[in-house]
């Protein structure tokens, strides 16, 4: 009896001890004040939540701070979430190294630079007499430490799971967010993505009088034609057969011309400005899909979670709009897709390969230097991607032909595509300022900007009821239900043979091959799912095969898709329709909006500066 009673006081002690244990979950993206570090979500769906960045290219950042209630006072261990971004290339100590600070007391351990993948590492312990803290995140290197969060627990070794599906329940659990996400409203229209497809979609739509929601990740509207990214916008508008579509772009594109240029080239305020303007539209930034439910093939809601709190709204709606670019939705919802290259035989595209595979356009980290006036230091960066005299890149920028991971997958391995953009960089900047036999040129130079949002060309498409191919385009064959025009060449990427010869199957730089066409009517049956009966899409998502996207994914040409589909979203709200009952019943009504636009009338065009080239244009064709 008296071992059992020992026994059971010796369970009744731990069991305490483990209710006594005090703990505590600060997300990153949460701080209040986030100094010099970014938060970056491009990943979470892969590595499970937005995080904070020390982009500093070169220089430490200023810190990011904020202030928490803990539990209760006490010794707290702390583990922090974080990433060496390096270790792909170099099995070694990482250099986005910083420290963690509570109540202006650094812990001991320097983080970030150990390690192969996301993990929890100890960044010391504290005393706490106040629950109160100040805590703060101080970056050592600015080359690009990441920290995703921190956790405070007063028993040592309590870690927080590792596993995807564990670690969510316990951010939840942990944060004390509803089971339930809140109902957002009921929409005419959800479109998902605040790039020039999107923002087409939702304001024409709106101006036809659907109740639209944006949904947009970033805090930032443009896409690729943001001041996060910066590509300027490509192909013609006011061509083929309805030449209204593409005014609205009149309305919200930058004027200037130029890939990798400064910020204020891209004109980020007036994508703000029309997106405010419309009454019927509310815009959901720095929301991020990352749920959809269905029912019987159509989609019944769709959740998206606030990225620096972790809120969680549902959206419902009689169609959605995937603008995402990665065809997220789609995917989410269980629509048919492709990536990669379809075989020669497949669809007889002579420009196709031999065999099918996994190739795809890559993404574009750009960058530029300015010249500071005096010398300008750069630290040594070499990490396992050596430079030298021979296979350096002596430039002072880099646009779209710095471009990775075209023998990577685009959406599961996007951030180490993204992280090799950052290297190639970075490595090739210090050979450049510190080792090049020439290096005076560079000595008054600085290293001003590069993008941290990676610039994708390709991934995911969407299935419709029409894949567009190559024949279609070079043979000019145009369908009954023709929309917006595709002006821009076949223009497909590929591994630039200069670079592969220093770097085989990690190649940083591209080439483009270019097949001429004449503008090409987009068939409407291209624009919404064959298998999700209320899903459209628009951007480079939609319904073509690789080789037809060389043309359909510019943005101007995206954005004219946004307005066709605003419209056919507006048939179906008139109608009480779907999609595909669209082409069946209503084209001509379809047709009718085309021709009659959405944009404001009498604008001028001073956006002709990247158009491309086209063959001639063929005759008109009545519709």
């Amino acid at each position: 009896m008296k071992k059992q009673l020992i026994v059971v006081s010796l369970i009744l002690f731990a069991c305490l001890q483990t209710v006594r244990a005090a703990d505590f979950l600060l997300e990153a993206e949460s701080f209040e004040n986030k100094g010099g570090w970014v938060l970056d979500q491009q990943f979470m769906d892969i590595m499970g939540s937005p995080y904070l960045m020390a982009h500093g290219l070169g220089k430490p950042v200023a810190d990011a701070e904020t202030t928490i209630t803990l539990p209760e006072k006490g010794i707290y261990y702390i583990y922090v979430r974080t990433y060496n971004w390096t270790s792909p290339w170099k099995k070694a100590e990482g250099p986005g190294k910083f420290k963690v600070s509570v109540d202006g007391k650094k812990l001991s351990n320097v983080l970030g630079t150990a390690g192969s993948e996301w993990m929890w590492q100890l960044a010391g312990k504290v005393s706490v007499r106040d629950a109160k803290v100040n805590v703060k995140l101080h970056d050592l290197t600015g080359f690009n430490g990441r920290c995703d969060a921190i956790y405070f627990t007063t028993k040592e070794g309590n870690i927080p799971p590792v596993e995807m599906e564990s670690l969510n329940r316990f951010r939840k659990q942990m944060l004390q967010l509803p089971g339930i996400p809140v109902s957002a409203d009921k929409f005419d229209l959800v479109v998902v993505g605040g790039g020039i497809a999107g923002i087409s979609a939702a304001v024409s739509a709106a101006r036809l009088g659907c109740k639209v929601a944006l949904i947009h990740d970033r805090p930032v509207l443009g896409g690729n034609n943001s001041s996060e990214v910066r590509v300027h916008l490509g192909g013609r508008i006011e061509t083929g057969i309805y030449k209204e579509l593409g005014n609205l772009q009149k309305e919200f594109g930058p004027v200037k011309k130029g890939n990798a240029q400064p910020a204020a080239y891209y004109e980020d305020e007036k994508k703000e400005i029309i997106v405010a303007n419309e009454k019927n539209i509310t815009l959901f930034r720095n929301y991020r899909a990352t749920e959809v439910f269905t029912e019987n093939s159509v989609i019944t809601n769709i959740v998206a979670v606030q990225i620096e709190t972790g809120e969680e709204l549902s959206f419902a709606a009689q169609v959605f709009a995937d603008c995402t670019g990665d065809g997220t939705i789609g995917y989410l919802a269980g629509a048919h897709w492709r990536m990669g290259r379809e075989s020669r035989e497949e669809f007889a595209e002579e420009t196709a390969p031999e065999k099918a595979d996994d190739l795809t356009m890559g993404a574009s980290v750009q960058w530029y230097s300015e010249n500071a006036d005096k010398p300008d230091n750069f630290p040594h960066f070499s990490y396992g991607v050596e430079f030298n005299e021979e296979n350096s890149e002596k430039v002072t920028m880099g646009e779209w032909t710095w471009e990775t991971g075209m023998n990577y997958d685009q959406i599961t391995d996007f951030e180490r595509i993204r992280d090799y953009g950052l290297m190639v960089v970075f490595s090739n900047w210090s050979f450049l300022k510190n080792e090049y036999s020439q290096k005076d040129k560079y000595k008054n130079i600085r290293l001003s900007w590069v993008a941290y949002i990676s610039g994708k060309r390709e991934s995911r498409r969407l299935m419709g009821d029409y894949i567009l191919k190559e024949d279609d385009l070079r043979k000019y064959i145009v369908h009954e239900d023709a929309t917006a025009a595709t002006t821009w060449t076949i223009d497909l990427h590929y591994p630039d043979p200069k670079n592969t010869k220093y770097f085989p199957d990690e190649e940083f730089k591209s080439i483009a091959k270019h097949i001429p066409i004449y503008p090409y009517p987009i068939p409407y049956r291209c624009l919404y799912s064959r298998n999700i009966n209320n899903l459209f899409m628009a951007g480079r998502n939609i319904s073509v095969t690789h080789v037809a996207l060389g043309t359909t994914r510019v943005m101007r040409t995206t954005g004219m898709m946004g307005e066709v589909v605003g419209m056919a979203a507006f048939l179906c709200k008139k109608y009480g329709i779907l999609p595909r009952t669209v082409y069946w019943s209503y084209l001509d009504e379809l047709k009718r909006l085309m021709n009659e636009g959405v944009g404001k009338k009498g604008l001028i065009n001073n956006q002709k500066y990247n158009e491309g080239s086209t063959l001639k244009e063929p005759p008109v064709l009545s519709q």
